[in-house]
């Protein structure tokens, strides 16, 4: 079982415990609004996430941990690597990407984890690059891009609704801790 300690964070596989946290999460609008179709995700459509996510670690040897906080053992959310499908300038790389429940922001646990996966990516699977999509005006997300040293580059639509997204990269084989 792949797992990664931070100094706040345990990122992990999913368990069976995870679903109905994960779902509570998937169900605010706020958290869900720059992230796929901008919906809210029901119990069902989670299940199905989770399914996805951990297909791709048996796949692809890499994908999406479970966020949980050390201290309490909670589930905060998910932060990953996937091969992204879309949009078609970054598609068939491996992207990174997150989602925290809204009572982790602004803590830092976003960074913390992102940054955790970056160093999996490049010493765990040896990737030495690493992409990311965000819609333009979600700026915690390109916050948090700035802090992994992601460079921008680039500026795109979303294929299915239209919003501005802008395309980050990362080359790790210069990547510093």
């Amino acid at each position: 079982m792949t797992e990664i300690r931070t100094p706040r964070l345990l990122l992990r596989r999913w368990s069976d415990d995870d679903l109905v946290p994960l779902s509570e999460i998937h169900a605010d609008p706020a958290v869900m609004r720059n992230i796929g179709d901008g919906q809210p995700r029901s119990l069902d459509r989670t299940a199905l996430d989770i399914e996805a996510w951990e297909e791709e670690w048996d796949e692809e040897g890499f994908g999406t941990f479970a966020v949980e906080l050390l201290g309490s053992g909670e589930l905060a959310g998910a932060v990953g690597l996937t091969v992204a499908g879309a949009p078609a300038e970054i598609a068939g790389q491996v992207a990174i990407g997150w989602r925290l429940g809204r009572v982790f922001w602004g803590q830092g646990y976003a960074s913390e984890a992102a940054h955790a996966t970056l160093e999996f990516a490049v010493q765990d699977r040896g990737l030495d690059r690493v992409v990311a999509v965000c819609r333009a005006d979600d700026r915690a997300s390109v916050n948090v891009l700035g802090k992994l040293g992601m460079q921008a580059e680039g500026a795109t639509q979303d294929p299915s609704d239209g919003h501005a997204l802008r395309l980050y990269g990362i080359d790790l084989t210069q990547y510093q801790d």
